[in-house]
């Protein structure tokens, strides 16, 4: 999430001095490119890899900072939720082993985690939405214990006017209103950073832009978010709308959202692009800033530009130019943020090297590429690719090309020239991009996840099916073997429900009543439908009254008379026992023992999300 030491509750004064800071920096940034003074002729590359922490369960936990504590290495730091860390890769010079280098390193860094996360009953995992994320672990309670977290989510929401509304559509649907931004908590990612050469800004953003489509379709890996089955990057949907600043509005408006591909091409230098982006996108945080860019200029220093990255980190695109000192010297870097965490470190590797061979291999046909394809192509190649992953098609050069073939024919070839072009060995280019290869002859990350959770399902509560799903994905990453070798699981008969709150086993696709629906026609639905409970909302979902079969048995004669008027709300149980998904099953088995029932609805802030009826507790009578 960024600079930890920033302010949100600043005065008029120090808002303003901010803001002299970033215009001093842009200042600063247009001397070092006039002035050539951006280092050139040097390619690194640099990476960032989230990861989740779970317990033995498979579910989230909730010790990240102890992890932390435990852990004292620089290399890894916070991220928003308390089940999340990051890990930052040190950079490395792009040419021979760089990729066996880092892969090591990361590697490295992982075991770390996992020896101190083990410390506390605890197991990491590279994923890209962890699939046993609940609500539970989306309200504030999981969020990191950092005052900055907590004021940067009141600054959001009053941003945008209020909670956060959500909506998804997929093979299933999920529409969502939200009270924090913990839903981008959801999301883990493998960053990768790219060196480019300042004097080519224009046409290596470009060229990021135009094949970020094909990357991202046979990246995906996370098609899964609270038990549906939505995009197959659901990240790319998720993010955006889980930290979109934007009010809702009757007005027609072109307002930009904070995590966006982009509208257009960029054109001109890297200054020529701030200058653009601080035109579109408030100011949301600031900090004190003991360094005056100029200054440090006028002394022979590099300036940090520090109000300008701190601006432009609150600026999600899913290609982010980045400037940066390294050694002394200032770059400038490409940030692609679009790729997902896991399956394994080798997947990710093998992620990296195919768009760092791509970028490298930008054929000269493409070094003006507002002249050969339209934006619009390019950005909906990588909307298509986040909905429908290597399964769709893709605009290239005025031509629709299914996603495998254009990657088979065009991409994988052209990345191999370009890790030839930085003196990769040809082991090291036969190992990675034989996992993209792999992906597209077998299955990608997203296509087995679902495939897995789908068998699943035909045995098991669907949270049951996520806790097994996500302790298959852990046990296949401890074999690192790449995901296009994971074995497809058959069945899990043999699972052993880790069920315990009621929001684990609840019923969601719910048959319910209107208050003023007929008493008849209640009747007809609890017969269609086979069930012996019908709860009744009104026209928000909240829940009023509860019919049951049992009860009807008292006005049933009134019932069948054909003149009827008897409503839902004349023959429901006003006084509703209900539940809350974050209960526990034994304490809900207690509920309807000790009052008689045969069911319990649940309820979360007076909206019915659920019902438990006694079938459903069969398994956990025992407990």
């Amino acid at each position: 999430m960024g600079d930890h030491q920033v302010s949100l509750d600043a005065n008029a004064q120090a808002r303003n001095l901010f803001i002299s800071h970033l215009l001093e920096d842009l200042q600063a940034l247009e001397y070092l490119v006039k002035n050539d003074l951006l280092e050139k002729g040097v390619t690194r590359i640099g990476a960032e890899q989230e990861f989740c922490i779970i317990n033995e369960q498979g579910r989230p936990t909730n010790q990240a900072a102890e992890v932390l504590a435990d852990l004292q290495d620089s290399h890894f730091t916070t991220e928003l939720a308390k089940y999340n860390l990051e890990i930052n890769l040190d950079p490395i010079l792009f040419e021979g082993d760089c990729f066996e280098k880092m892969e090591g390193q990361l590697k490295m860094l992982i075991r770390k985690a996992k020896d101190s996360s083990a410390k506390f009953g605890d197991r990491i995992l590279l994923t890209g939405i962890l699939p046993t994320i609940s609500m539970d672990e989306l309200s504030l309670s999981y969020m990191t214990e950092n005052p900055r977290y907590f004021a940067l989510n009141d600054l959001m929401k009053k941003a945008r006017g209020g909670n956060f509304r959500m909506s998804f559509t997929g093979v299933d649907e999920l529409s969502i209103i939200h009270d924090s931004v913990m839903f981008e908590a959801c999301n883990t990612s493998f960053q990768m950073h790219l060196q480019i050469q300042p004097e080519d800004f224009e046409s290596s953003y470009n060229w990021a832009q135009a094949i970020s489509g094909p990357v991202l379709a046979v990246a995906g890996n996370s098609p899964l978010l609270m038990g549906k089955e939505l995009w197959n990057e659901t990240r790319i949907a998720l993010f955006q709308q889980s930290i979109d600043t934007r009010k809702m509005s009757k007005a027609h408006t072109t307002k930009q959202a904070r995590v966006s591909f982009g509208n257009s091409w960029v054109k001109g230098t890297i200054v020529d692009y701030f200058k653009k982006e601080l035109s579109s996108f408030r100011i949301l945080l600031t900090k004190e800033i003991d360094q005056n860019s100029l200054e440090e200029l006028e002394k022979g220093n590099i300036p940090k530009l520090r109000a300008l990255n701190l601006q432009n980190g609150t600026i999600y695109r899913w290609n982010r130019p980045c400037y940066g000192v390294l050694n002394g010297k200032p770059h400038l870097r490409i940030e692609n943020r679009y790729i997902p965490a896991g399956p394994t470190p080798l997947d990710e590797m093998a992620n990296f090297a195919f768009w760092a061979g791509l970028m490298q291999a930008r054929p000269e046909a493409y070094y003006n590429l507002p002249k050969v394809m339209e934006f619009e192509e390019i950005k909906s190649n990588f909307i298509r690719a986040a909905r429908y992953g290597n399964e769709t098609c893709m605009n290239w050069m005025g031509k629709r090309i299914p996603a495998n073939q254009l990657i088979l024919e065009i991409f994988l070839p052209l990345s191999e020239e370009g890790l030839k072009k930085m003196n990769i060995p040809s082991n090291t280019i036969s190992k990675y991009l034989e996992v993209i290869k792999g992906r597209i002859e077998k299955q990608t990350g997203s296509q087995w996840m679902i495939k897995n959770f789908r068998t699943l399902k035909k045995n098991h509560k669907v949270d049951d099916a996520l806790v097994a799903l996500t302790q298959l994905i852990y046990s296949n990453q401890q074999n690192e073997s790449p995901i296009p070798n994971w074995p497809n699981v058959n069945d899990f008969h043999e699972f052993e429900s880790k069920a315990h709150k009621v929001g684990h086993i609840m019923t969601t696709i719910l048959i319910t009543a209107d208050a003023e629906d007929s008493a008849r026609l209640t009747l007809e639905f609890m017969h269609w439908n086979n069930i012996h409970h019908l709860p009744v909302v009104d026209n928000r979902e909240r829940l009023v009254g509860l019919i049951t079969y049992r009860h009807l048995q008292k006005f049933w004669d009134q019932i069948q008379e054909p003149t009827t008027q008897l409503q839902a709300k004349d023959i429901m149980v006003k006084e509703v026992i209900s539940t809350h998904p974050s209960t526990s099953i034994h304490h809900a088995i207690q509920q309807i023992k000790e009052n008689n029932i045969g069911c319990l609805p649940v309820v979360h802030n007076s909206h019915l999300v659920g019902i438990i009826t006694l079938k459903d507790l069969e398994n956990f009578k025992s407990a």
